[in-house]
């Protein structure tokens, strides 16, 4: 639960420029502070303190509004309809095939090329953070169904920040939403995150083509770069000579987590850990699998506050999903959404420290 002495304030990202429509909503809590922009709903800033009470802000961000709609435009966004990758660009639903906006290289990737990461959304404060709701009209870049979609943020002085879906349809239609923040523990611009230490609490994922299209099948994660089941630094094995790893030069792949309790509660993902701050980053989801990107493809396109432009694996998105291309592979779990249904989705982040 949040924290009733969360305080929340509301002012315009740039009040002198351009980016004065877009509102920076800021939760903070104890030692912890979070920002949210309407614009793409997206979590901006996360500052957290190490094990000697130092603070610094963690996500990969950049207040620039030519960086914020260009490169950065997936920084920290709630991307969908459909976040990753629907192949084809197209989905069968009820035995009707609904043609869906292209994203290039024959597939949409994170629900078209105006998607929801790119959309100016309401905000309200809610007790302990801000409620975000978009209306996506039936035939939104293809998907079928008027679609209403909430994302509440809430930050309490434990550290927890609470990331919850909602959306109800007018009509049949496939919905996979996530955040895409990327994390770096040390604090953003201080290098790269190949010496952080990752668990994921997943035995297999879903290996891919070469446009990280799955195949739709999973194969275990034992005895290959994969394998992050204990605490494992990420550059271990980023540069093996591995068919997966060649392609997206890193890794850029969903994992199949552990079958999520019955009640529906989150339970926990991953465990990313910064052994030289102490700062450690626990994620509990609902949601069945995890897309881990590390970042490989940056080339310094954007500054953030530090100063310093992000190159390679400068931080980690762990995107909390249903599966790439669910749509075309019944075996994977089922991303339909029907009229009279809620999809709910909740993703927790948990902020602390160790020794």
């Amino acid at each position: 639960m949040a924290s009733e002495a969360t305080s929340v304030r509301q002012e315009p990202l740039d009040p002198s420029g351009a980016g004065a429509a877009i509102e920076r909503w800021t939760l903070t809590a104890g030692p912890y502070e979070a920002s949210v922009l309407t614009l793409g709903a997206t979590l901006h800033t996360l500052s957290a303190p190490d094990r000697s009470g130092r603070s610094a802000q963690l996500l990969l961000a950049t207040d620039r509004l030519s960086e914020i709609l260009g490169p950065a435009r997936h920084y920290g966004t709630v991307v969908g309809r459909y976040a990753n990758r629907i192949d084809r660009s197209s989905v069968t639903i009820d035995g009707e095939e609904h043609q869906l906006a292209p994203t290039g290289g024959g597939m949409t990737i994170h629900g078209g090329p105006d998607g929801f990461a790119h959309r100016m959304w309401a905000a309200e404060p809610v007790e302990g953070g801000v409620r975000l709701a978009l209306h996506s009209p039936d035939g939104d870049q293809g998907f079928p169904g008027a679609l209403d979609v909430t994302v509440t943020y809430t930050l309490d002085a434990s550290g927890e920040l609470v990331i919850a879906y909602r959306a109800v349809t007018s009509k049949p239609t496939v919905v996979n939403l996530t955040n895409h923040a990327y994390f770096n523990l040390a604090g953003e611009g201080s290098g790269d995150v190949l010496g952080h230490l990752l668990t994921l609490d997943a035995d297999a994922y879903t290996p891919a083509d070469e446009r990280q299209i799955p195949y739709g099948r999973t194969e275990p994660v034992a005895g290959t770069p994969f394998d992050f089941t204990a605490a494992t630094p990420i550059g271990k094995s980023v540069h093996d000579e591995h068919p997966q790893l060649a392609g997206p030069g890193g890794y850029d792949h969903n994992w199949v987590l552990r079958a999520r309790p019955a009640d529906g509660a989150p339970a926990r993902a991953a465990l990313l850990e910064d052994p030289v701050s102490g700062r450690t980053l626990e994620v509990l989801t609902t949601e069945p699998g995890i897309q881990v990107y590390t970042a490989n493809k940056f080339q310094g396109a954007v500054t953030g506050a530090s100063g310093v432009p992000y190159g390679p694996f400068a931080g980690i998105a762990l995107e909390t999903q249903h599966f790439p291309d669910s749509p075309h592979h019944p075996a994977f779990p089922s991303t339909e959404l029907r009229p009279g249904e809620e999809f709910r989705s909740t993703t927790v982040l948990r902020l602390g420290t160790h020794q």
